[in-house]
């Protein structure tokens, strides 16, 4: 039953002369220093919204932890690990890294997922 999604997947990216390859999905962790709050999320924000406008990115989520403040999450979808490096060479990424260097109360740190589902012609 699961495989079959997969398989189908394929089977059109063949059909349309591609490869299917599943998405990465990387959950970056972030403790932000409480004086910082306000900067980190400015400054996030206006890279999410540069971020999402970039080919390779299928969606850019920024969320806030309800129970503490100062904790986040970036949830980014890449097409492909390609982009991911693409995304690292951007003047918005290199701005808000440079912005927020200091305002981090522990180093940030990330997980990366494949997809399962959506198929990623569905993202």
């Amino acid at each position: 039953m699961g495989g079959g999604v997969r398989l189908r997947g394929q089977k059109e990216a063949l059909r349309w002369g591609g490869e299917a390859k599943p998405m990465l999905i990387v959950h970056v962790h972030v403790h932000v220093k409480p004086e910082s709050v306000a900067d980190f999320k400015q400054a996030t924000i206006e890279n999410a919204r540069s971020s999402v406008q970039e080919p390779g990115i299928a969606r850019f989520d920024f969320v806030e932890q309800q129970d503490d403040p100062t904790r986040f999450v970036l949830i980014e979808v890449y097409r492909s690990t390609e982009a991911v490096a693409a995304h690292k060479e951007t003047a918005h990424y290199a701005k808000r890294r440079d912005a927020v260097a200091n305002m981090m109360a522990d180093p940030r740190h990330s997980v990366r997922f494949n997809d399962v589902f959506p198929e990623p012609r569905d993202w």
